[in-house]
């Protein structure tokens, strides 16, 4: 089978270390075009990588005859305008989040793949590709913890960009737990709650950092959530989940620890989140390529979150930046997915 012809869009941190992973660590793919608003940049990345071009507007990159798959790293505000371009075209799509910025929007993307008739968008919740998540997952599937009751997350940052505002520490931030709580509860969250706390001194001015996020699903399940995205001391992401029948810790850089048995405590924190997620990202690219290759033949050109899961992403963090202004538990409002045939 020869190999799949990418066209990656977006060529900054998360973009840039895309066409590295396709070019140098995925097999089954090459990055043939690239493009980034920023045209040096586009041309720079672009010369680094054999047979691989930039095209100056990211509609042409996705229309182009020589391309087979789409991997969007844009700007958030410009993915719908290109993924209904994919769609159009019919290019299988992987999407780093938010599928798109707000919830109408997210909408109507789901129903136009679902008049497709296929699936050809993923979203990059890249999490659940995690070997930890994968393992956790697994557990609870198997009914090691009998029935799941409460799961507590933390999600910190030493820093964030200047333009981080207090919203996008819902939008940013906590979405890839809203992600993880719906990939292991295998349910939709019902409300979501933003507590403030005292906000961080060495937080930029305006910020309201640390959040407390609490969720409950649709059968009654509490999730709480740790914002913490301006700590000056590394990048932390764990989650513990609590059961009827015992509990489990990932996170902690020194793989799954359960309590009880013969594990052990300790290991560094790391740094940034290529360090502890650079696997999860290899993997879940990886299979995407996979997936794609088999498309034509199976009508799913994904083997991951779907459009669907980018929608409930946009809407439960809808409902928790309107809890970030009240203060009050906020219902997520999604409509049925059984109204809409092949979501």
């Amino acid at each position: 089978m020869s190999d799949l012809r990418i066209a990656v869009l977006g060529v900054g941190i998360m973009g840039a270390d895309h066409v590295a992973r396709l070019a140098t660590r995925i097999s089954g793919a090459r990055v043939t075009v690239v493009n980034d608003f920023l045209t040096e940049k586009a041309e720079a990345v672009a010369a680094g990588v054999p047979g691989c071009r930039a095209v100056g507007d990211p509609l042409d990159a996705i229309a182009d005859p020589d391309i087979d798959a789409v991997v969007l790293a844009t700007p958030g505000p410009t993915h719908d305008k290109q993924l209904l371009a994919c769609l159009d075209h019919g290019k299988p799509v992987l999407c780093e989040k938010p599928l798109t910025t707000d919830v109408e929007s997210s909408l109507e993307i789901v129903k136009r793949e679902a008049e497709l008739g296929k699936r050809l968008i993923q979203v990059g919740f890249m999490r659940r590709f995690d070997d930890e998540y994968v393992q956790l997952k697994a557990l609870m599937d198997a009914g090691e913890f009998g029935r799941p009751l409460v799961l507590h997350c933390v999600h910190r940052n030493p820093a964030v960009p200047p333009s981080f505002d207090s919203s996008m520490v819902v939008k940013d931030s906590l979405v890839h737990e809203v992600d993880v709580t719906r990939f292991l509860f295998d349910e939709e969250i019902a409300s979501i709650q933003i507590i403030k706390p005292a906000t961080n001194p060495g937080a930029p001015q305006g910020i309201q950092d640390p959040q407390i996020a609490i969720m409950r699903t649709n059968s009654g399940k509490h999730v709480d959530v740790e914002l913490f995205v301006t700590t000056g001391v590394a990048y932390e992401v764990r989650t513990e989940l609590v059961g009827e029948k015992g509990s489990a810790f990932i996170g902690l850089d020194v793989g799954l620890i359960r309590k009880g048995g013969a594990g052990t405590w300790g290991g560094q924190i790391t740094p940034g989140f290529r360090e502890r997620f650079g696997r999860a990202y290899d993997t879940e690219f990886q299979r995407w390529v996979n997936a794609v290759q088999r498309g034509n033949a199976t009508g799913d050109y994904t083997d991951g979150p779907s459009a669907w899961d980018g929608y409930a992403a946009a809407a439960v963090c809808a409902a928790g930046v309107e809890s970030l202004q009240s203060g009050q538990p906020v219902t997520v409002d999604m409509v049925d997915r059984a109204t809409i045939p092949g979501a």
